[in-house]
């Protein structure tokens, strides 16, 4: 009996024992293991343009393709390759008009596309297009405005005057070519502002600045096929 009521002491002490114990904690998420990194608000990346964009054929919502031409860095690590894909689409297209009004295009860009092929959403605008010709910043959402064409019309106004010059001088003498000059240069301002303006056109490979506009956060384990690492000498 006694070696009995031992035996039952015993495996109630046990049971108490184990109900009060700590209870086991939870495995820690694979989320939180992930080692994160991130891509500032207002980080500017050069870019390459995979294809050719011009206002005279450009549709709102056309894609836009470009590549990284430069790796980007933080805190001595590569957190964009430079060949990562970027693609975004035409938001608004404006042509030149006859009189007045210059043309216009709007980019935005939606997403990046590691070499790994990890995709990442974004929110990017044009800040800059140093590869572009006649063409500046209009405002700070990205717009690409094309320049003034200002001296264009007043060439070739003059360019009619001076072909109507010649054209009155042989036919009515130095009174003709006076009369010719005015009926040249009038007829060559009408050509002019009948004309559209200049289209904004930037051929492929044409380099231009994305700026992110709020941040990004990446995991670096799937940034690269391969990992990169920029030692410091």
């Amino acid at each position: 009996m006694k070696r009995l009521v031992l035996c039952v002491l015993l495996l109630a002490g046990l049971a108490a024992a184990q109900s009060t114990s700590t209870p086991d904690r939870p495995a820690p998420s694979v989320e939180s293991e992930k080692p994160m990194l991130v891509i500032p608000a207002g980080t500017r990346v050069p870019l390459s343009l995979k294809q050719a964009i011009s206002t005279k054929t450009a549709k709102e919502g056309d894609p836009v393709y470009a590549e990284t031409a430069f790796p980007f860095v933080v805190n001595d690590r590569v957190v964009i390759p430079a060949g990562t894909y970027i693609q975004g689409k035409i938001t608004r297209v404006q042509r030149g008009g006859h009189v007045k009004g210059r043309a216009e295009l709007l980019v935005h860009f939606t997403s990046m596309i590691y070499p790994s092929g990890y995709t990442v959403m974004l929110g990017g605008s044009v800040e800059n297009t140093p590869g572009a010709e006649k063409t500046t910043m209009k405002d700070s959402e990205g717009t690409i405005r094309q320049d003034r064409e200002t001296g264009r019309k007043v060439g070739a106004a003059a360019q009619g005057a001076g072909t109507g010059a010649v054209i009155g001088a042989i036919t009515g003498g130095g009174k003709g070519a006076g009369i010719g000059a005015g009926v040249g240069g009038v007829a060559g301002l009408a050509i002019a502002m009948l004309s559209r303006g200049a289209d904004v056109r930037l051929p492929a490979g044409t380099s231009i600045e994305m700026e992110i506009q709020r941040e990004v956060t990446v995991d670096a384990s799937r940034i690269s096929s391969r990992r990169e690492v920029i030692v410091r000498d």
